[in-house]
């Protein structure tokens, strides 16, 4: 199974076959698998990449872990109805009405970086910046009360490295450890829960609104946070583009520095993509970094503006498209404007390194100093 996609050089087929899977990495056939529900169904989208041995199933058990049919993983007639009461909590007018408190949590933030990057300290971006600003977003719009920011961080990574990576025995087991009991407490969230997790809970039943909330609370301030370092990561290395207006450069690099490289899908019956035959119950990964390095008039440049760039695949397409794609946009579009004279005057002291996933960039501190 491929792993580390983004060490992989773009590849010159739309789709093919390589170790047990079917790869689709062309835009137009991207879009059309995850478009097409009932051919290819996302029901394995959030099935362990390694398998878990008895003795994990059995700490995760033990721990109530269940991860029905409820976002990104349904393939069910109840996916309509959960995906539109979370949309309401998602509304674009909601999501705009963030922006001045938004704005003025990352102001203040920069203002002490700044600070401490003056007197010559060395600061940790995706720990001060990137990890602390979308969680403070999504709690506020869903109405969690989380608690510290490293104690999510390390259940949400727990999780993508359990279900996307590649631990051994061992480690599944610590994972679990981490997991397991996170997903008890986002139980007992569930439970006294008002809002949209409520009208999931009461409709679908506790295991379902629960599994929402876990998928919400991993992808949805996650995959934001690993953007906004991977994207610094890029800006401090080519400060020019940071002449862009920051919603051009943030759509040019989701498009090319999006933190998730790939997603899945399975045939639900024999089908063919592209010229390639695919039979029922084949795992196909559907290469989202690949689809996006295609498109626009510059297709291997970051260049902000260009036209095209926002046909990218780093939010998915179809009835399982992201969510929480505007309120991603808006964050990274905050952060950028606020962030941008730092970034033009500090240098990277360590960069951030990806651990092996399938799904996931998982990039470790970016660490910077004052040039």
């Amino acid at each position: 199974m491929l792993f580390e996609l983004w060490k992989h050089p773009r590849p010159t087929a739309g789709v093919f076959r390589q170790e047990g899977q079917v790869v689709v990495a062309s835009h137009r056939l991207a879009k059309r698998v995850l478009a097409d529900n009932e051919r290819f169904s996302p029901a394995n989208a959030l099935d362990a990449v390694t398998p878990l041995p008895p003795a994990v199933l059995r700490e995760l058990t033990r721990h109530r872990f269940r991860l029905p049919p409820t976002l990104a993983n349904n393939d069910t007639a109840g996916h309509e109805r959960i995906r539109a009461v979370f949309g309401e909590v998602f509304r674009p007018d909601r999501v705009a009405a963030l922006r001045p408190w938004l704005t003025g949590l990352v102001r203040r933030r920069v203002a002490g970086l700044a600070w401490r990057l003056r007197a010559g300290e060395a600061v940790d971006l995706d720990a001060e910046v990137s990890s602390e600003v979308p969680l403070a977003a999504l709690a506020r719009l869903v109405g969690l009360e989380v608690g510290a920011t490293g104690e999510v961080k390390r259940f949400s990574r727990a999780a993508l490295e359990l279900f996307w990576g590649r631990p051994d025995p061992d480690r599944q087991m610590e994972l679990a450890r981490i997991v397991g009991p996170y997903h008890r407490l986002l139980r007992s969230w569930t439970a006294r829960a008002g809002g949209a997790v409520a009208e999931v809970r009461d409709e679908h039943g506790e295991d379902a609104a629960t599994a929402a909330l876990f998928f919400l609370l991993v992808a949805g301030q996650e995959t934001t946070s690993q953007f906004l370092t991977l994207l610094a990561h890029e800006l401090i290395g080519t400060p020019e583009l940071l002449d862009h207006r920051p919603e051009r450069i943030v759509e040019e690099g989701l498009r090319l520095h999006s933190s998730i490289t790939s997603w899945r899908r399975v045939a639900a019956v024999d089908a063919a993509i592209g010229d390639v035959p695919v039979k029922a119950g084949e795992s196909i990964l559907v290469w989202l970094a690949a689809a996006g390095a295609e498109v626009g008039e510059c297709p291997a440049e970051m260049v902000p503006g260009q036209r095209g760039s926002r046909k990218h695949l780093a939010f998915g397409a179809g009835a399982h498209r992201c969510l929480g794609s505007q309120l991603s946009r808006m964050e990274s579009e905050v952060v950028i404007a606020e962030l941008a004279p730092l970034l033009r005057r500090c240098e990277v002291l360590s960069p951030p390194v990806s651990d092996p996933n399938l799904s996931f960039r998982m990039p470790s501190p970016l660490i910077v100093a004052m040039r």
